[in-house]
């Protein structure tokens, strides 16, 4: 999982400039205001502030609170850093903690200094006084349980900045809060196991089966060398498409095998490997269910030494036995879905 950090602030603090200069970084930009902005703009409403605070009390209020972080988060591409902006209520930013790996970041300027970058930016709709402005951001900092609350939210940041001074210092304290964050940030990585188990498990979406998708990933020294998934023999209609009686008459689990025209998983990663002349003495093999008898008598004589399952097989006792009495470890890798 890539390092998420999420911002907070008050109006013009300088969420936006932060965002702006993470985005040079590296960091992809997500807002929670863009899930409001979408839901307006299906409605063909005009994005107003004041529409957009509406439009997002009202989303929170008929499904939750924390209902545009979990649409925000369902954005998010493991692989990639993330900054995500607009977060205004604590269990918005509760759901984004809850995300391995964000921090929330509450940037923060006086409110005069606020006020004066506001009449600067010329935006219609922004208070004309200093105490209008004073009287819309008390009413945000303190809303109800659907609506912005601000100061709740500021008081679950992990850092805080302060934006009072040049461009050039806010920059500063973005670049030392990226070096503090480097040194604590710790990425998660999956195990070996659940590594190439996951590569299984993508591999299993190629299969044409109509009764399970079944997939199997060959490793030696930490290397695939060679994958396969069930289905119908090369040149064969697809089961999918009534290329195997059997499957496509739903027999009971592990009955009239001898009727399948489907090559299993496992079958089909050892054969593959024969095909292009590739050795799989000596390596271990990660399958999404354990072997069938077959399959693991072809697992024995290609001297495959270990097989990974993730689920295990209708009829499991006599294959296990089998693979325990050729000297071959059967061990279970079960994948959290």
């Amino acid at each position: 999982m890539g390092l998420i950090i999420g911002l907070t602030g008050e109006n013009c603090a300088g969420k936006g400039t932060v965002a702006e200069y993470l985005q040079k970084k590296g960091f992809y930009y997500l807002s929670l205001s863009d899930v409001i902005r979408e839901a307006l703009a299906d409605e063909g409403k005009e994005i107003t502030r004041e529409a957009l605070i509406a439009k997002g009390n009202q989303m929170r209020s008929e499904s939750g609170p924390a209902v545009l972080a979990k649409k925000t988060l369902a954005k998010v591409q493991p692989e990639k850093n993330y900054i995500i902006d607009s977060i205004r209520n604590p269990l918005e930013a509760q759901a984004l903690k809850e995300k391995q790996g964000l921090v929330l970041i509450y940037i923060t300027a006086s409110p005069k200094i606020r006020f004066e970058r506001m009449k600067m930016r010329r935006r219609e709709g922004d208070p004309r006084s200093y105490e209008s402005f004073l009287a819309i951001e008390a009413k945000e900092l303190e809303g109800a349980a659907h609506q912005q609350r601000l100061k709740d939210t500021f008081a679950l940041s992990d850092k805080k900045l302060v934006n009072e001074a040049t461009y050039k210092d806010l920059y500063a304290a973005v670049d030392l809060l990226l070096s503090e964050l480097s040194s604590e940030f710790k990425p998660t990585r999956p195990s070996w196991d659940a590594y190439f188990m996951g590569i299984a498990q993508v591999v299993a979406t190629r299969s044409n089966c109509i009764k399970r998708h079944v997939a199997a990933v060959i490793v030696k020294d930490k290397r695939i060398v060679s994958t396969g998934y069930n289905g119908t023999p090369r040149g064969v209609k697809n089961c999918s498409e009534g290329g195997c009686p059997r499957c496509n008459n739903f027999a009971d689990s592990g009955t009239k095998l001898d009727e399948c025209l489907c090559s299993h998983g496992e079958e089909n990663a050892i054969v593959q490997s024969a095909y292009h002349g590739i050795s799989i003495k000596g390596t271990t093999l990660y399958t999404t269910f354990s072997p069938c008898l077959t399959c693991a008598k072809m697992i024995v004589n290609a001297g495959i030494v270990e097989v990974v399952y993730n689920e295990a097989y209708p009829v499991q006792e006599a294959p296990a036995k089998l693979l325990s009495d050729a000297g071959v470890i059967l061990r279970q890798c079960k994948l959290e879905k």
